[in-house]
């Protein structure tokens, strides 16, 4: 019953693995990693040294593991909350089914398709193998850490899911808690202690993620089976008093700093004339909805992590001040779609679009008081984090002696939130489901952002002939690279102390001439997204203002 007759997973699978889409995605997947060897391929069919057989294998890995922990929370962690936003959740919990029933068929439903990517590649790492230097119980760990991680990631998720009555809430947090896991396991397992390396993915993590599971599954069981957020429908108007008091940790206080800054106190009065009511009501009440458990979860993990990041990254080791400002510019990547993604895409599932488009206001301010209240908050959320970073330039000395760095940092951090609130206000004019909108920021930020980085070290590994310039030029779209171009060097090029400047002070050609790559960021992205802008108003207009919000 649990897996063979469980009408939960058969109808999940039926619907995802029946759909175009997933042939299409399977077939793409295959053909890049199909691609990715062809060209590392040699021409004289093995390779010159064992040591570039172990750097493709662990590009394969590394960038599944990834796939991995980016992939499960966006199938897993709508699984429990997009029933909830479909009205379903009741219903289902009403059925005949057990909680394990449907935790188990919510879950699998979620993992299998990714699991049949992660198959899909073993051919083509057995080719890693026959180029030699690699053994076979290193592809068995591999694939062994990948299931694990799967399993772990998604079942997190599906906590998530479990908690938050929304699909955008539950991702965000998934991702603040899997990414840091992921990271942890990627240094462990990638360790250059082979002893420690196999004692770690062969005796350490399967237990771990054993227990893991084990919990996990007990306290979704445990709120299935009897669920504290079903009833009638006006307990989704939350009461914000109310729910303070028994808030542990932050308490969002509407009337100081900085909270007034993405959540003002609601409105008492009447509006002020020339006012933008769109832009007035996102601000004031469409954040807390559904009540600031999300923000608060966000607020408490980021600013945990970056207490032992500052000390790590900041205080011991200034020249590593880039890593930071990247942990700050992940954070930004996760959150910043959140607030812009569903802008336009809530509006019709709640079926206030086309009460919307009936008001006086223009298309173009409709766009804008989205963008700039999903900016805002994502822009005061992001800058929280930067903190640490001011305090590090004020005591630091190595850091004050290169004070101007700090505002490029904080200008690549700005752009960088521009273009993830830009980006997701576009994919929410062009999708109809905010799930969708979701993933599609999503998938777009990581190409932009993580996949020049990717490009770029693997040009370096197996096309020589290309000149550094050259290969820098790729990485113009991520803020990753603009932030390691930043000169950060406390000690000379050629002093056996420098340890970072191959990855900082680097330049791009543009016509012949060599330019910063932050400083091409900073003058190429403005531009941009000012250009994506008016793509969002046009798609806007012509979708859903002449289409009178029923298309």
């Amino acid at each position: 019953m649990i897996f063979r007759d469980n009408p939960v997973l058969i109808r999940e699978l039926l619907v995802t693995l029946r759909s175009s889409r997933s042939f299409a995605i399977l077939f793409v997947y295959v053909s890049f990693l199909g691609a990715v060897v062809y060209f590392a391929w040699p021409a004289e069919g093995k390779m010159v040294s064992p040591e570039r057989a172990q750097r493709l294998f662990d590009m394969f890995f590394l960038g599944q593991f990834f796939l991995v922990a980016l992939v499960a929370p966006s199938f897993a962690s709508g699984s429990i909350a997009g029933e909830k936003e479909r009205k379903t959740y009741e219903m289902l919990l009403a059925s005949p089914l057990r909680p394990v029933n449907i935790l188990i068929g919510k879950l699998l439903s979620s993992l299998t398709y990714l699991v049949i990517l992660i198959i899909s590649s073993l051919p083509l790492m057995i080719l890693c193998f026959l180029l030699g230097g690699i053994l076979l119980s290193e592809i068995a760990r591999a694939y062994l850490i990948l299931i694990l991680a799967a399993g772990t990631f998604g079942l997190l998720s599906l906590a998530c899911s479990s908690y938050f009555g929304r699909t955008s809430s539950a991702l965000v947090v998934s991702y603040l808690v899997i990414l840091p896991l992921a990271v942890v396991a990627i240094v462990l397992t990638r360790s250059d202690d082979v002893v420690l390396r196999d004692f770690v993915s062969i005796a350490v993590m399967p237990p771990w993620c054993l227990g893991i599971w084990a919990v996990v599954v007990s306290l979704i069981n445990r709120r299935l089976l009897r669920p504290p957020d079903v009833g009638s429908e006006g307990k989704e108007v939350i009461d914000e008093s109310q729910e303070m008091k028994y808030a542990i940790g932050v308490v969002i206080d509407r009337d100081l700093f900085p909270d007034k800054l993405f959540a003002p106190a609601k409105r008492t009065d009447l509006m002020p004339d020339g006012t933008n009511p769109v832009l007035d009501k996102e601000l004031r009440s469409e954040i807390f909805s559904q009540g600031t458990l999300m923000l608060r979860v966000v607020i408490q993990v980021s600013m945990l992590l970056s207490i032992p990041l500052m000390a790590a990254l900041l205080f011991l080791r200034p020249e590593n001040a880039a890593y930071y400002v990247s942990y700050v510019l992940t954070f930004n990547l996760l959150v910043g779609p959140v607030f812009s993604a569903g802008s336009i895409t809530q509006e019709r599932e709640r079926q206030t679009l086309s009460l919307l488009l009936t008001t006086l206001l223009t298309p173009g301010s409709i766009v804008f008081a989205k963008l700039v209240a999903a900016l805002r908050v994502s822009t005061v959320l992001t800058f929280l984090l930067t903190e640490q970073l001011l305090l590090a330039y004020v005591m630091v000395e190595e850091l004050r002696g290169r004070f101007w760095t700090l505002g490029v940092f904080l200008l690549i951090i700005l752009t960088t939130c521009l273009a993830t609130s830009t980006i997701g206000l576009l994919c929410s004019a062009l999708s109809r489901r905010t799930s969708v909108a979701m993933v599609a920021t999503y998938l777009v930020l990581l190409i932009l952002f993580a996949g020049p980085i990717g490009a770029r070290k693997y040009l370096e590994g197996f096309q020589e002939q290309l000149s550094v310039g050259v290969i820098e030029s790729l990485t113009i779209s991520s803020p990753y690279s603009a932030a390691f171009s930043v000169p950060m060097a406390f000690t000379p090029a050629n002093s056996p102390g420098f340890q970072v400047g191959s990855m900082q002070g680097r330049t791009l050609e543009i016509s012949g001439v060599e330019v910063p790559t932050w400083a091409a960021f900073l003058a190429i992205y403005p531009p941009a997204c000012l250009l994506l802008f008016g793509t969002t108003y046009l798609a806007f207009r012509i979708r859903w203002w002449q289409a009178g919000g029923t298309g």
